[in-house]
């Protein structure tokens, strides 16, 4: 089924907080449009035309539809699975690593501490 406006803004907060504005070239894309599509709590990104054919089948014996993007919980909040990752990786803020150098890790005791941080735009 469709989602509800509530869970379609709890969604898109969720997938806003990594790709920013890019969310609508998930929808929009060159190659058809997609949509998200709710089953058992899971929300899945599936292009129209394979929805279309979907419909034939009946909610009870659909396994899967599409890509899993996340699900929702029991308290109605949404959680992103991995499998969504391809498709957010493209339009992503922005990572960063940060680490010291290697001639300064020379320089150090063995029992100095060391700390290798990665990070996102908003750190």
């Amino acid at each position: 089924r469709p989602l509800t406006e509530e869970e379609t803004r709890v969604m898109f907060e969720k997938i806003a907080k990594y790709i920013g504005e890019n969310l609508q070239l998930l929808v929009d894309r060159p190659d058809g449009t997609y949509c998200f599509r709710l089953h058992n709590d899971r929300v899945y990104y599936v292009s129209e035309k394979i929805m279309k054919l979907a419909a034939n089948i009946s909610g009870d014996k659909l396994v899967s539809l599409g890509t899993c993007f996340g699900k929702f919980t029991k308290t109605h909040k949404f959680r992103l699975h991995i499998t969504a990752l391809d498709y957010l990786a493209p339009y992503a803020k922005g990572f960063g690593v940060a680490a010291k150098s290697t001639q300064t890790a020379k320089s150090r005791t063995p029992l100095a501490m060391w700390l290798f941080n990665q990070a996102d735009v908003g750190e």
